[in-house]
């Protein structure tokens, strides 16, 4: 029965990094794996078939009784809850990003471009996407980014260079932040990192990761030259008086988030619904333009931001954290101790086996983010290990994750968003662009493991 529970979520797993081929939003594959592991576990549980085991090691066997089945129950509440943390915490931050985008506050970045040189137009979006994807997430960072290039690179050869630069910056500056990418935010949410020794572990190695290829990239043939590029004002932005506002306030509001949960200890959720509050607040009484009129109010309002989130990509977290949740659950095998313990613990157990180097498996880590999702990775890894707040570990798996899927267009959100928007080819991506991200990922990974010896 274990092993019907594994295959199910190798398929599942399997269709989802099989995305594009099979034309099939992964979301669906997740939905299905979570429901039937979580299916299979309660009737091989009944059936004592096989036992549970909860986050606090706790072992629950079927003949246990009435104790037993509020054990099984209690777990998957506890699982069910932990994903629901996540969940709100990515509603609320998509749906300020939704609302600056709506009163047009991204556009206000477009001033800040004011050259022809291709180099210094390289670093100029490449700054902006290190920082902005520590604000408001990687993926919205990119987007964000591309549609500004649209707007300023008139070629599309030229645009696409400059796009695909724009991952390896955004994944890079989305790991040394614990609002920056989903990964980050899963470990901070299940008290892995705290947002402090995030920043103080990851982001020196984050900017190696994305300086020594823009440097290197800053001698290519396509960042030579000058270029022709349209620095007029956006019309339309400048038309709405909210723009500068929104961005500053909404921006300001996420990055408020962990000073929130540094104060009052609370899960960093409730810090998001606050900010959510805030900016649809002020959303709701700030006039957007000199004649604003009640019929105009909705083409504004949070109603219509919430309307844009992705909710499949809601569903999707839902479904693959459940899933691994169900495998972390599953109890399977023993540790070396002779506890018993779940699937995914055990499977550090073997890994630990047959390469005793810990870094190195997190590397790999790293390197498997580029062909498959980085989220049920890194899901898979809270289950696996069992260090403290702010172990070097967690740290080294934040930044594999969030960079290592730079290496292939397909390997993270933000390369898939490039990808969709631009038409970058996979294939063209992996000869041209690759080996950037390859040797800033191997930088960055050097710079943390020689601070790790020799710092702290």
């Amino acid at each position: 029965m274990e092993s019907i529970i594994i295959l199910v979520f190798a398929i599942g797993y399997l269709s989802i990094t099989l995305e594009h081929p099979l034309r099939l939003d992964k979301t669906v594959p997740a939905l299905i794996m979570a429901a039937l592991i979580w299916a299979l576990l309660a009737v091989g549980f009944h059936k004592g078939w096989f036992d549970v085991i909860d986050t606090y090691e706790n072992v629950f066997k079927h003949t246990g009784g009435e104790a037993a089945e509020h054990g099984f129950e209690n777990t998957l509440l506890h699982h069910l809850g932990k994903t629901a943390e996540i969940l709100i915490f990515l509603i609320g931050a998509m749906t300020i990003v939704e609302i600056i985008d709506l009163h047009r506050g991204f556009e206000v970045l477009k001033g800040a471009v004011r050259t022809k040189s291709k180099k210094k137009l390289l670093w100029i979006i490449g700054i902006l996407a290190f920082i902005l994807s520590a604000i408001i997430d990687n993926l919205t960072a990119t987007i964000v980014l591309v549609t500004l290039l649209r707007k300023l690179i008139q070629s599309k050869k030229e645009r696409l260079w400059f796009a695909a630069m724009v991952v390896i910056a955004a994944n890079a500056g989305g790991a040394w932040s614990p609002i920056g990418d989903v990964t980050t935010t899963m470990l901070w949410i299940a008290k892995k990192v705290s947002a402090a020794g995030l920043i103080k572990w990851v982001v020196i190695p984050s900017i190696a990761c994305f300086i020594l290829p823009f440097w290197v990239a800053s001698f290519l043939k396509p960042f030579r030259g000058n270029i022709e590029v349209d620095t007029t004002e956006d019309v339309v932005a400048e038309k709405l008086l909210s723009s500068r506002t929104m961005l500053f306030l909404g921006l300001g509001m996420i990055v408020s988030v962990p000073v929130f949960k540094t104060l009052t200890h609370l899960p960093p959720y409730v810090g998001m619904m606050l900010a959510l509050g805030v900016v649809w607040l002020v959303s709701e009484y700030i006039h957007p333009e000199e004649d604003f009129s009640k019929e105009r109010r909705h083409l504004y309002s949070a109603h219509k931001a919430l309307s844009r989130i992705e909710i499949s990509s809601i569903l999707f977290f839902l479904g693959i954290l459940m899933a691994v949740a169900g495998l972390e659950s599953l109890v399977y095998g023993v540790a070396e101790n002779g506890d018993p313990v779940g699937t995914l613990r055990y499977l550090a157990e073997v890994l630990q086996s047959a390469i005793p180097n810990q870094d190195i498996v997190v590397m790999l880590l790293g390197v498997f983010s580029a062909i498959i999702d980085n989220v049920p990775l890194v899901a898979a890894s809270i289950g696996m290990y069992t260090e403290q707040l702010d172990s070097p570990l967690w740290h080294f798996i934040a930044y594999s994750a969030g960079t290592g899927g730079s290496m292939l267009i397909i390997g993270s959100a933000a390369g898939v968003a490039a990808m969709g928007m631009e038409k970058i080819d996979f294939i063209w991506y992996l000869r041209k662009v690759a080996w950037l991200a390859l040797i800033g990922f191997l930088a960055g990974a050097a710079v943390f493991l020689l601070f790790k010896a020799y710092v702290f």
